[in-house]
């Protein structure tokens, strides 16, 4: 999304709900009307009226259109001051911030071919999933199964990889207790939602069962959607996701309020390079970061994409989001908004989490 003001400067952001994508558009144009008019460089009175000026609140569309909008709303400050982002959120913390990558593989041995080729890019860390989909309460097979590949991929592995798992949320409480416990011995990164993040005093319980960090947070919004987290000790490691909880200016709340629990930011990202971009501003400005999740480094979609080395990306030093938007391939990557979630089934026909 581009929004262009009357002096003609251009500040991108990726308002966007994977399955949900034609509701969010249909969202930021209701938002058009705040926005006429006002004056660009006032983002926290826009983000306000946008959040608070209806009487129904947050939920992950609204909040995802505010998210986009206020990525551009930051890109454009950045061009008008001609200075970074993190510049006006108080500065850089580091000079580079380190990013993951995902990776997978039918087997152990093949997911090491993947990740020694990544290796080879810049990665030094890694992310993978659970196979799913997971009955409530798995069996031994299934357990010893998925604990022997993780255990295989780590042995596989040089010392300094790390590698996470993300459990997507897919998983009963039964069964992540037992799968937490089951993985422990790997010294995991993290382990990334465990269950589904509603009943937070459950994933807390979680927490509190296992000594590998628990992470959650890309279907959390705003830092009223993190403050339980933080309060209940549900989690140590908070995924705000740049383009649903609120944007570049609620992800800087949200970190100023986990750092008072001593929590770390891993923010949340399987999108495009304009939300990497917005990410990579939070990352730089916050002294509890750990690390940044990308799936498009912007080949093709930025004139100078992102270059991974010794497994961090250097902070940008452009003015904005400090991209530039190849805004012809983007033309021509255009599609109709219609991907949607998978749906699973268990082998007695119930619906299970993807």
């Amino acid at each position: 999304m581009k929004i262009t003001t009357d002096e003609g400067i251009c500040g991108w952001g990726e308002p966007i709900v994977e399955g949900r994508a034609r509701t969010v558009e249909t969202a930021v144009h209701e938002l058009e009307a705040i926005l006429i008019g006002a004056n660009p460089l006032h983002i926290e009175a826009l983000w306000t009226k946008m959040y608070r000026g209806t009487f129904y609140r947050g939920g992950p569309v609204l909040t995802s259109a505010i998210s986009g909008i206020d990525q551009a709303l930051w890109d454009i400050k950045g061009k008008y001051y001609n200075a970074p982002v993190y510049e006006l959120i108080g500065g850089p913390t580091r000079d580079r911030v380190r990013v993951y990558a995902h990776c997978g593989g039918a087997t152990a041995e093949e997911f090491i071919e993947n990740a020694k080729a990544k290796i080879e890019e810049g990665f030094t860390a890694f992310k993978t999933g659970i196979p799913g989909p997971v009955d409530p309460v798995p069996d031994n097979q299934f357990i010893e199964s998925f604990s022997n590949y993780i255990g295989a991929i780590c042995d596989g592995l040089p010392k300094n990889i790390q590698l996470a798992v993300d459990f997507h949320g897919k998983v009963t409480p039964a069964a992540a207790l037992k799968l937490v416990k089951e993985l422990e011995q790997y010294n995991l990164m993290f382990i990334e939602e465990p269950i589904q993040c509603e009943n937070v005093d459950v994933l807390a319980t979680i927490a509190r069962s296992t000594s590998t960090p628990i992470a959650t947070g890309e279907r959390i919004f705003t830092r009223w959607g993190f403050r339980d987290i933080l309060e209940k000790q549900a989690a140590m490691i908070l995924q705000p996701d740049i383009c649903h909880c609120g944007g570049i200016s609620e992800a800087i709340k949200i970190a100023n309020m986990a750092e008072t629990y001593y929590a770390l930011i891993a923010p949340h990202n399987p999108l495009g390079p304009v939300s990497l971009a917005a990410g990579l501003q939070v990352d730089a400005s916050i002294p509890n970061f750990l690390c940044q999740e990308q799936v498009n480094l912007g080949e093709g979609y930025l004139k100078k994409p992102f270059e991974v080395i010794d497994g961090h990306i250097e902070i940008p030093k452009g003015p904005g989001l400090g991209i530039e938007v190849n805004e012809e391939f983007l033309e021509e990557q255009k599609y109709s908004g219609d991907w949607d979630t998978p749906r699973w089934s268990l082998r007695d026909g119930s619906f299970v989490e993807w």
